[in-house]
Formats: C-alpha cells, structure tokens, sequence
C-alpha cells in the first residue's frame, strides 16, 4: 500500500511510518452485547447506523428467535454520554432495514425523528414521545410494495451555514458562521419549508412524501427517468436552487453512474415529481488499462455532502482491494466549430456552457472498503479557508472515514483523498511486507466496521463491527499534530461557538477538553458572548450557561459552578414559566406585557420595602385559580429556600468551592430573585397557603419582607455588571444573624452527571457492555460534593416538581443523562388531582417545555428499571411556532411568550441571516 505526502496537513510520508498516528485516532469506549451461549443479537446485512445532532445514535441487528427460526428487525438507540442504556425498537419492518435517517429541522425538536426503511419498500417515521428517548411511536410512513429501498432523505430545509476557518478570530458570531443562500426543496404558504422525505427504490422509481401541517401525507411515485434500470446504489443531495440530484448505479463498475434532477412540487393538493437525465460518467479505473478488470463492482456511491451535488465519492471493490475516486461536477466551455462562427459572429464571441463531471482525485490501490463515512461539518472549502486550516492545523470537516476488512480506519482528505491519520484495530496489523499482507488476507474473516458515522463536528466516530459491537473513537483537530495550548483552545472554542449558534449537542467536543483547559476554555467562550450584540445574548443565553456547567464537570478546579449553572437554568426556568401567567388585566393592552412591566418596575425601583415595590404593579394582573397557585408551592418553597441560603452564605463568599458563590455578584439573577419574591408576595395575598414555609424563631417576624430587604441591598452592590461594589458591613452582619432568625435549608443540588465523559479522561480504553452500568469509580472529584447530593440509600427527591418521592418512589420516573435528576412522568395529575386539560395541570406541561428548552443539555437514554427518562435538548422555536403550541395548551400567556422574543430589528445584518 502506497502512501503519499498530504501537502494541506503536512502528513509525513513512508519514512515515518507512524508520523500521522500518532494521537490522531484512539479508540475511546467499545460496548458490547452479552455474551451468551447462543447469542441472540446479530449483525444485520447490511447493517445501518445513523447520528443525530444531538448526538444520539441509532443503528440496527436483528433478534433471533429459536423456537420459530424468525428474524425480529430491531432499531437501536443510544446517547452517546450512556451508551450502555440501550433502547431498542421493535420496528415492525418484515424484511431487512436498509436505510436510517435522522432529521435535521422541523416544527418539533430537532434531531428527535427518525426515518427507517427496508427492503420491502416500507418507510416508517419514528418520533420521540414527550421528551423521551426511550419512548417512540410509528406516526407516519410511506411504502412502494415490494420494491427495496436503497437510499433515504429528508427534504432540505434551506438552511445552510459556512463555517469560515478564516474568520476564526473575528469577533461577530455572524462571521464566523455566515448563512448560505439555499432553498427549501419544497415551501408552503409564506415560505415555510414542508417536511417529507424522498427515497430511491431499487427498481428506479423515486418516491416523495409530504408532511401537511394537519398531519396529512401526500405521496407520490414516480420513475427516474424513461427505460427504468436495476438501481444497487443510490444517494440524495440537494442544490442550492431547490431541487433534488440523486445518484444511481447498478453495482457494475462498466456500467455508467446516471444522475438525475428531481423537482418536486404540489398542484391540486396533490405532490408532483418531475425527473430530468444529468451528465453521467464513467469510474476512471474501468478505463484505465492497467485496472479495466480488476475492480468489477462499485461498492459505494456518496455525495460528499448532502447539500453539495457537484462532488460525488465512488469506490469500486474487488474481493480483496478497492479504490477510491472523487469527481466533482463542473462548468466547461464547449467548443464552437468554426462554420459556426463565420455564419454567427455572436455565437464565437458567447461560447456555450456544458456541465461535464471531471475528476478531482484517486487513491492507488488498498484494501477493501467495508464502510464510509462523511463529514457533516459544513466548512468553507475556499482557498483562503483551506489555507488558514493548514496553517493552524484546523482539519474537522475536511477529512472522511474510510474502513477496510482488515479492521483499520483510514481518515482521508475529502478532496485530494491523501491519508491524514490512521487507526489500527485490534484484529489488524501494519503490513510490513507482501507475506504479510497475504497472511492477513487468508487468515479467515476479520472484524471490521459494517458501518460507521462520524459526528456532527467530526471529532468523534462510530462504528458498528461484524459482531454487532459499538466503537466510539476520538479524532483529533488537529490529526495528531501537537499544538501550543492557545492553538488547541482556539480549535475548540471555535467548534463549541458553532453548537452554541446552531443548538447542536457538543457531547464530542468534550472529548477533548482536558482539565486544565477547562478555566481558560470558559473564560473565553464567556469573552466570545459578550462580544455580541443584546439581542443575540438573548437568545444564546440558557445556551451558554449549560454548555459553561458541561466544560466545568471535567475540571477538580470548577466543578463547584456545576452546582450554580444548574441552579441558574433552573431559576430562568422557573422565572419564566411564573412569569408567563401573568395576564393583562384589558385585551388591549400597550405593547409591553405584565413580565415586561414587572421587570422594569422593579428594576426602577430600588426601595428595600417589598410592599412599597408591590403598589406599583397592578394588581389584578396576577389574579390566578387557586388551584393553580397551590400546585405552584414547591417551586415558590425553592425561591424562597434558595434566597434564604444565598444570603446566609454571604459571610462566607471568600470561599469559591461553595456553591451557590458565583450569584452573589451575579446582578441578573439576583434581579430575578428580586421580581419572583415580588411575584410571591401578591400571590400570598390571594392564597395564604402557597407562600414558602419558613421556621422562624418569632411568631411576629416578616420573614419575606427581611428577606426581600437583604436581597435588595445585594442586588445594588451588583447591578451594574462594570460597577460591582463590595457589600458592607451592615449587611453582613445581618446576613450573619440569619441563621438566629431562621432555620437556614439544605438545599438540594442537581446531581452529578455518572455520565461516560468523565470516565474517559485519562485516554484509557473503557469497556461497557449493552444494557448493564458500569462499574467504574466515577470522577476523582465526585467526593467534594457529598455534602450537597443525596446518598443511593436516602429518599429520592423530584429535581423539577422539587417534591419528595421517598427511597423507593411508586411512581414512574424519568431522569436525565446529562444532568442525572429524576423526575415524575406524570406530574399533572398527581399534583393537582385533575384533569390534564386543567388550567393547573396545564402550567405544569409548560414549565416541562420550559425546562426543556433552557437547559440545553442533550437528551436521555433507557436506564434500569425500565424507567422512563427525560430528554432535556435545544428546543430553539420560532415565534410563530410557539404561539401556537402555546394556544394549542390553552394558555393565557401565549402573546407573553412571543414578546419575550427579540425583534427582528434587533438583530444586525449577520444576525438576521443567521438566524432567519
């Protein structure tokens, strides 16, 4: 096998046999099935993987049955950060599934559907339940009777981003990040994106099917082109005009690779497909005279991204090599004769333009291709970009996975195919020479990847072997190259910015953030932040907070802000859901709602006596069911529990370890503090009985007024973020009589993430095993906060609903794999004894939505138990979108929610096309 030097990545060549290996590839976790006697799971043929944006993993075996000697076709899913607890899908299909597709927009959480299809020509859409990762139901499918599938697609949404290596240092996210002109393949009313799919049968018949907004499919069938053709391989991209390429083969490399464009379109209420022949073209190989013969079968067809139909990958395969070839489409001037030109001098001065598919580059000869895998990071292929990449040693997104028979993984260069890193597995060896290779090849099958996937930053890749076995390996930035600290935090930061802007889960970027990089990792993720305009931090700013506690988890030095990144999300939670039942006491009220007009009253407003702040609001606007307000009083109990703790704590703020430190100069929260308490305290007079509960050493004292005075005088030493003053001595001292006043709470803190980044620290291979937790030592540092979270053995408490469910809870329960807290699955009713369609249960639903989308911290996997587990994920809605899932709740505060969004004018040019 012939190795070239890679001039972009300066990748050394034969001299340096191991030069390019060297920490560019490490295998970080493998999990397996149980080992039985006669094991039941089985490689599927051909097995399928997919991986979601928020880093959930799908992929498919099948299940024998030993009485009736039948294959069940399971789909299984897994979180990256728990592989262990596997759900799995019983799919229905009765042949073989051959194609998995997550989705990548919608009007519902992105990265929660899924797409399976087999080779009957049923497809089936998969969405996740209420949150739940363990839980998913068959909603909508399509089928072509008989007629296998061998290529599946969700319709373009017409978003597409550049990720531009060039402006890395700028200072605008809408730099770094520019929106690219693309249109949607298909648009409703207003020019919305519709949703559907498009699949390729292996007869050359073309299927789409539309998803209406009311739930209804259209579909519709229709043939490739004319004189229909076996179809063995086929691929979908989509052009940035808004039509659809597809790719074809028929498996013979002496046969041509047709492309055609696909336009869809709805007339009649009806979908409609036209197809149109493109330029076809033949493997350079299959004309090359020294290989004519030698690789009969193509064995791959990828268009190199799924928004790029100008390039396309081919790898043609014989039993025991193969080569690969990238061809990339191109405008080409097609030459006049010249009796033409006389007759036409205008003709000769316009020559005529021919789309014609050239060859961009090709690998010699290597060993079989069992499995590819693309990028999916969009970055800027332009000169200047690929330039700056190769300077500062920046490769994610450039290179694409190749996996042989003999179990290596070869990382490539997507464009010129030169070999950028290398994995050895542990079933294949270095060929040192030609009896070596020989003995490989006649030693028997060997375990080698069937499919793999590479992460949505291309910093992680996964693969399934012939054994059904998951491995999860690490790719370095910078392919083993050995940077300064300040290169390595700039790769990083630029790729946590880019999950940050798009809502994307950064699970494998935390593999490689080592402890002391953490500090520095958020000081600078927080300088980048504030470095943008109001209106964008607004929208990025629960984003932050959870992508802040992510990095600090992996440090002994700032693991105490967990604790306070966690409180904080759950503060703005709370904040907003409370706040968000305010209503206007008249229909036509100004353009500020009653959270707007709370906040800039008592932001206004600085007297320490809460009731004096509390005759400035008008009170009819807080007017609230009592019902409702009582199934409210464990989340009021919390404010006042955790504003009580705070400034008790006070005296005690040299000390950093504490948490709940960073909100004593925290201006922001403690405001918001400030405005719930106000909240509160009207609220107390409407219904006694949902205020917090202090115990108190006087029966005479105003608990809530000391408290709201306290806060206050706190609040003023911090509410100017650039004008932050030490508290005085009067204040101190009193917060040091709290604890003779009051009976300060323990609080209890959201638990330790027993997650599996924290176990990979030490680039130590770990072994996990489907369906069982393992049995490591968690994180070294765990033992600093066991004052602050509950032992295995004590009662469990509801992390959301703050309730107490008891050592052994009766009631279903769901948890978190990103944050490890549990919660009820059905609260609503169990809270307030009513129906769900209640005013009261229904307040409970939003404050689960609102959760949802302030944490941002991933989603949840099956756990023992068979508990039920909640997926906290990027729940980024439009305006229009949440009015109307608000108005589908039945809530009163569906206009507050819409104004808490940023104009439109708010935002600058970038900002507007970034987030359009």
């Amino acid at each position: 096998r012939s190795e070239r030097l890679f001039p972009l990545c300066g990748v050394p060549g034969p001299a340096e046999p191991r030069g390019f290996a060297s920490g560019a590839m490490d295998l970080a976790y493998v999990c397996e099935w149980e080992k039985k006697p006669k094991s039941n799971h089985c490689p599927s043929i051909p097995l399928v993987c997919a991986w979601s944006c928020r880093n959930l993993i799908a992929f498919t075996t099948d299940l024998k049955n030993e009485e009736e000697k039948d294959l069940t076709h399971m789909v299984h899913i897994i979180d990256t950060e728990h592989p262990w607890d596997v759900y799995s899908v019983n799919s229905g299909h009765t042949e073989i599934i051959t194609c998995l597709e997550w989705d990548q927009s919608g009007a519902v959480v992105v990265g929660s559907r899924l797409l399976s299809a087999d080779a009957d020509g049923h497809i089936k859409c998969w969405s996740m339940t209420d949150h739940l990762a363990n839980s998913w139901e068959n909603t909508v499918g399509s089928m072509v009777e008989g007629d296998p599938v061998v290529a599946l697609s969700w319709l373009h949404n017409g978003v597409k981003l550049a990720l531009h290596v060039e402006k890395s240092g700028a200072s605008n996210f809408g730099e770094k990040f520019s929106r690219v002109k693309f249109s949607p393949s298909l648009t409703l009313f207003g020019g919305k994106p519709m949703e559907g799919w498009i699949a390729v049968t292996i007869s050359g018949l073309v299927t789409v099917s539309l998803l209406k907004p009311n739930g209804q499919v259209l579909t519709s069938t229709e043939s490739l082109c004319r004189l229909r053709c076996r179809v063995a391989l086929a691929d979908v991209a989509f052009t940035g005009g808004g039509n659809i390429v597809v790719a074809t083969s028929d498996g013979s490399s002496t046969s041509p690779v047709q492309f055609y464009k696909v336009c869809v379109s709805v007339v009649n209420e009806k979908c409609k497909i036209d197809t149109e022949i493109l330029p076809s073209l033949f493997m350079r190989c299959t004309t090359d005279p020294a290989r004519k013969d030698k690789y009969p079968a193509i064995t791959h067809l990828k268009f190199l991204a799924r928004d790029m139909s100008e390039q396309v990958l081919l790898c043609a395969s014989n039993q025991n090599s193969s080569i690969v070839e990238c061809w990339s489409l191109r405008k080409e001037g097609l030459p006049v004769n010249n009796i033409f030109q006389q007759i036409s001098p205008v003709v000769g001065d316009k020559q005529p333009m021919i789309l014609k598919w050239r060859i961009l580059s090709a690998t010699n000869d290597l060993d079989r291709v069992s499995a590819v895998a693309l990028p999916k990071l969009p970055i800027s292929l332009t000169n200047t970009d690929l330039k700056v990449a190769n300077d500062t040693k920046f490769f994610p997104g450039l290179g694409l996975a190749l996996a042989f028979h003999d179990g290596s993984v070869h990382i490539v260069h997507r464009l010129s195919l030169q070999m950028m890193a290398v994995f050895y597995g542990s079933s294949s060896q270095r060929p040192v020479d030609e009896q070596t290779i020989k003995r490989q090849r006649t030693a028997g099958p060997l375990v080698h990847f069937k499919a793999m996937q590479l992460s949505w930053t291309s910093l992680a890749l996964a693969g399934i072997d012939s054994h059904g076995k998951l491995s999860m390996l690490r790719i370095s930035p910078s392919m083993g190259h050995v940077l300064d600290m300040n290169m390595s935090l700039r790769h990083l930061l630029f790729l946590l910015e880019y999950c940050m802007v798009t809502g994307y889960d950064w699970w494998d970027i935390l593999l490689h953030v080592q402890p002391n990089m953490v500090q520095n990792l958020v000081e600078k993720l927080h300088e980048e932040y504030m470095r943008q305009n109001a209106a964008l931090q607004q929208v990025l700013s629960t984003r932050i907070v959870a992508m802040k506690a992510s990095l600090c988890k992996l440090s002994s030095s700032t693991i105490a802000r967990v604790c306070d990144y966690h409180a904080k999300l759950f503060l703005i939670a709370i904040s907003c859901t409370l706040k968000s039942l305010l209503r206007p006491h008249f229909l036509n009220t100004p353009d500020k709602s009653p959270g707007d007009r709370l906040t800039e009253i008592c932001s206004k407003i600085t007297d320490i006596d809460i009731d004096k702040v509390m005759i400035n609001l008008k009170t009819e606007e807080f007017v609230l069911e009592m019902t409702t307000l009582q199934s409210l009083q464990q989340l009021i109990q919390w404010v006042g529990d955790f504003v009580l703790y705070l400034l008790a704590s006070l005296p005690n703020q040299g000390s950093p370890v504490r948490p709940g430190h960073s909100f004593l100069r925290d201006g922001a929260s403690l405001g918001m503090f400030r405005e719930l308490m106000v909240v509160i305290r009207i609220w107390g007079l409407l219904k006694p009985s949902c205020l917090p509960v202090y115990t108190a050493t006087s029966d005479t004292q105003d608990s809530m007024s000391l408290l709201f005075r306290l806060l206050t005088k706190l609040w003023l030493c911090c509410r100017e973020e650039n004008h932050i003053t030490e508290p005085d001595d009067n204040l101190i001292d009193e917060c040091c009589l709290l604890p003779s006043q009051l009976l300060i709470p323990n609080i209890d803190w959201l638990p330790i993430n027993d997650g599996i980044i924290s176990k990979l620290q030490n680039k130590q291979l770990v072994r996990l095993q489907f369906g069982k937790a393992p049995g490591l030592v968690g994180h070294t540092v765990s033992s600093q906060f066991d004052a602050f979270v509950r032992a295995p053995g004590q009662p469990k408490i509801d992390h959301l609903r703050r309730l107490h469910l008891g050592a052994y809870p009766t009631e279903e329960c769901k948890s978190c794999t990103r944050l490890s807290c549990a919660s009820w699955n059905k609260y609503d009713i169990a809270l307030t004894g009513e129906s769900e369609s209640s005013q009261a249960a229904q307040v409970w639903l939003r404050y689960d939505a609102e959760i949802a989308k302030q944490s941002h911290c991933g989603q949840a996997v099956g756990a023992a138990l068979d508990q039920k587990l909640l997926v906290w994920g990027a729940v980024e809605e439009d305006a229009p979108q949440l009015l109307l899932s608000a108005l589908r709740r039945g809530t009163e505060g569906a206009a507050k929610s819409c104004s808490e969004l940023p104009s439109r004018e708010a935002f600058g040019t970038k900002e507007r096309q970034l987030f359009s």
